[in-house]
């Protein structure tokens, strides 16, 4: 049988199974919060069209207004000041075969528990290549952090005082070393956005949008289920819209992984 027949039977038989690692899309999903003078990126709005109703008496329909990083989403490069003069930066423009590649997932749920702004370390990557096996080319980088567990609880997920957000991310130097001795696709979050919380304090600010972006490199926020796919073996898809000089778009994320 062709590697495509095996993965339908497979896929038919319950040996494969396809895991949904996206939130779901409403007015209530939480987005990210600029601070001033700053632009903010809107929430969802539904309006309904029609409704088997005078408007249209056998359809129904809405018209949707949100940004482009609302909800589970795709960062393309040029959503970045890092990524705006590469070549094929653009959802409209990346080569479809990119949207897909190996999952890698670091469980740092433990962690987070006690911190919640946890970066991912090189140690913490080392010791794990040491039980799983070198991160290969080409793959997604996955944070289960346990985030998704917060839901669409505005205040919860994004978890600001004075000092701004709390929220885990990857450490600068793993994510240098991610993208220039492992050459992965792009890194994966359960967060609001790509960095952590605590980002902007960094150096540089934002790191993950800096150097993921910067390296042509795609990153996928506000995941779910992370926890359903063991730490490898399974096979990553998150295709964004087709939106012309797109920066991103919510985007539905899907996984096929050992049952």
């Amino acid at each position: 049988m062709s590697t495509l027949t095996t993965l339908l039977t497979e896929l038919t038989a319950g040996a494969l199974t396809v895991v949904d690692l996206s939130q779901p899309l409403d007015p209530s999903t939480p987005v990210i919060e600029l601070p001033e003078p700053f632009a903010q990126s809107p929430g969802l709005t539904i309006e309904r069209i029609s409704q088997y109703d005078d408007n249209g008496p056998a359809w129904y329909w809405n018209t949707l207004t949100l940004g482009e990083h609302t909800g589970t989403h795709f960062d393309a490069p040029v959503h970045w000041i890092t990524g705006r003069d590469l070549p094929n930066n653009t959802t409209d423009t990346i080569d479809p075969a990119r949207f897909i590649g190996p999952a890698c997932v670091f469980d740092v749920r433990s962690e987070v528990a006690e911190n919640a702004d946890y970066l991912l370390t090189v140690e913490h990557l080392e010791a794990w290549e040491e039980e799983h096996g070198r991160v290969p080319a080409g793959a997604w980088a996955l944070l289960l952090s346990g985030w998704s567990s917060r839901g669409h609880d505005r205040e919860a997920f994004i978890n600001a005082d004075e000092q701004g957000p709390h929220s885990p991310g990857f450490h600068q130097d793993t994510i240098s070393l991610l993208l220039e001795k492992r050459d992965i696709l792009g890194i994966g979050v359960e967060t609001v956005g790509t960095d952590a919380g605590q980002a902007g304090t960094f150096n540089p600010p934002f790191p993950a949008h800096n150097l993921v972006h910067g390296a042509g490199k795609f990153g996928l926020a506000s995941l779910c289920n992370l926890e359903r796919l063991p730490a490898t073996g399974a096979v990553l898809i998150a295709a964004p819209l087709k939106i012309t000089r797109g920066s991103g778009s919510p985007v539905r994320v899907l996984a096929i992984a050992p049952s």
